[in-house]
């Protein structure tokens, strides 16, 4: 499987630590990034996307709810985990939809549990991340099986718990998530501009200026849409496309 993304979020240097040291010995060829604070946790997250994300509940600027609520948003196909001193704390982070909690002091046990299950799950992703057939993605239409040519995909968007598949013969929903179909998609000239969009890099018409100093772009056939692409997202897009 492919190298997998981390991030441990706690305020406690010592408990930080130590976790990362006990993920490093179960995935020892993951990537893993560290946060002291909320708001170097939201730094964090909006430079990159996240496979898992282990987040203190209780923060030395804000709650770990607050940021795990954000995390969600931006990235609804993250795995997130709490981090807590206090059991009764597991309820309210199922609540606000966390996939795990684990107890401080860490058990060594129980981090492989919940990692081991997070891993699984990525790995069927993984193995549902192919393409049908060569040039080919099944999308699901009126209950059947569809094999749209990669080539008419122009650009795919977040929509929910879903996304919009933009084409040029038209519109498809989905009830699977972005990061799923950028794994499809990766080979194909595909580029995620922001958390929110995957875009056909030869569907691109137009470039130009937008917002905080970054830039936005019109797709062909979609030239009343505008596409912003994420600061955190802005070298690479001009690598990408020779700017």
């Amino acid at each position: 499987m492919s190298v997998c993304k981390i991030a441990v979020i706690d305020d406690e240097r010592p408990a930080r630590k130590e976790l990362i040291l006990q993920i490093q010995a179960i995935l020892p060829e993951s990537e893993i990034e560290e946060a002291e604070s909320g708001s170097g946790g939201m730094e964090l997250l909006s430079r990159s996307f996240f496979d898992l994300i282990f987040i203190d509940m209780h923060l030395s600027d804000m709650e770990g709810t607050t940021l795990a609520l954000a995390a969600r948003k931006m990235y609804p196909e993250a795995k997130i985990v709490f981090a807590t001193a206090y059991s009764q704390y597991a309820v309210r982070a199922f609540e606000i939809g966390a996939d795990d909690y684990i107890l401080k002091p860490f058990d060594p046990e129980r981090i492989k549990d919940v990692i081991t299950k997070c891993r699984k799950e990525w790995e069927e992703i993984q193995d549902d991340a192919r393409p049908a057939l060569d040039g080919k993605l099944a999308i699901n239409v009126n209950r059947s099986i569809f094999l749209l040519d990669i080539s008419q995909l122009v650009y795919l968007e977040t929509s929910g718990r879903g996304c919009i598949l933009h084409t040029t013969s038209g519109d498809y929903e989905e009830k699977q998530f972005l990061g799923k179909y950028e794994k499809k998609l990766s080979g194909h000239g595909f580029f995620r501009i922001h958390k929110s969009y995957l875009v056909n890099l030869e569907y691109i018409t137009k470039i130009f200026p937008w917002a905080n100093n970054s830039l936005a772009v019109s797709m062909r056939g979609f030239e009343d849409e505008t596409l912003p692409v994420g600061r955190e997202k802005l070298k690479d897009f001009k690598e990408k496309v020779g700017i």
